[in-house]
């Protein structure tokens, strides 16, 4: 059952240009979290991170971008402050756009706008695709809004993902999470995520920490990091592109996942030339995989008037009372 729109709490906690409060709703196996920017009716935006981020990957893009819109920035389960999956899930797109479905569900949005940062960017592209009357426009920010796999190595994934889970069911009574510094876990976060700089890393950390004695644990769930169980092969990718309703614009970075994350040149080409068939509008700046986190005044004023072209269906009709 979808929760709906009596189910969502919104905790104010700050009022500047924009006001921003604390979204909460209830999920059946606990709750999602991020948060809200934006006059209630406004211009209705969901704002999705990448993979093992958190909404405050949007704490300085939305503030620079129009004032009257409604961005929702979500904490992706197992990310964040929302709840983890329950034991024995797996993390996989189907699930996460499943999850976005809840949230679109409970805050009633009927028709509203995505910006979707590198994973974020592919559970963006397979929504559109799958509910393609609801979107309006989609960003995707440093996003391949795709990400196939060669038919035959489908098969090896899959095995390898379930292979994954059962051996981390069978340690899950003994693990312990590891405990920080504070420093210690920013270095940490930084490792992992090169391009983060020191100000973004602190951001992530806001919701990406939690305190403990003796110091700081990771809030994300580990499970995150096991193989994606659920890939899909260049046909499939492209016939769903095909479905896609909304105005696209991909928008990269200049030294962004196309460097990090190169996929294979024959199944990016195809990619390619599907979004140019679909007439997307394909943008390059200068930046890194972050840049919309360390230096959001490259890509807002692209992403403002990309929206701005599109003009919303009946928005003020449409944003939730919240």
């Amino acid at each position: 059952m979808i929760h709906t729109l009596k189910s969502v709490r919104h905790l104010a906690t700050a009022t500047v240009k924009h006001t921003v409060s604390e979204f909460q709703m209830p999920v059946p196996w606990g709750e999602m979290r991020g948060r809200i920017w934006g006059p209630d009716h406004g211009r209705p935006v969901l704002c999705i991170h990448g993979w093992s981020d958190n909404s405050g990957s949007f704490n300085t893009l939305i503030p620079l971008l129009p004032s009257d819109w409604r961005c929702l920035a979500i904490d992706l389960p197992g990310h964040g402050l929302s709840s983890h999956r329950p034991a024995g899930a797996f993390y996989s797109f189907p699930y996460y756009v499943a999850d976005m479905r809840r949230v679109i569900e409970a805050v009633q949005w009927k028709r509203f706008s995505i910006i979707g940062h590198s994973m974020g960017g592919n559970i963006a592209g397979l929504f559109c695709a799958l509910y393609p009357e609801m979107v309006e426009a989609v960003v995707l920010l440093d996003s391949y809004g795709f990400l196939p796999a060669h038919m035959k190595k489908i098969n090896g994934n899959l095995r390898k993902g379930i292979d994954e889970m059962i051996e981390y069911d069978k340690k899950m009574d003994e693990r312990k999470e590891r405990v920080y510094t504070y420093e210690a876990a920013k270095e940490r976060l930084k490792a992992a995520n090169p391009s983060l700089s020191d100000q973004s890393a602190q951001v992530l950390l806001e919701r990406g920490v939690q305190q403990v004695d003796g110091g700081v644990v990771f809030r994300r769930d580990i499970r995150i990091n096991l193989t994606n169980i659920a890939r899909m092969d260049v046909e499939q990718s492209l016939y769903l592109q095909e479905q896609i309703k909304a105005k696209v614009l991909v928008l990269r970075a200049s030294q962004g996942l196309l460097k990090i994350f190169p996929q294979p040149k024959d199944l990016y080409s195809r990619l390619q030339k599907g979004w140019e068939a679909t007439g997307s509008t394909i943008v390059t700046v200068e930046g890194d995989h972050h840049v919309h986190l360390n230096d959001p005044a490259v890509v807002a004023p692209v992403i403002t008037d990309f929206l701005q072209s599109v003009a919303p269906e009946n928005a003020s009709s449409q944003a939730a009372k919240l």
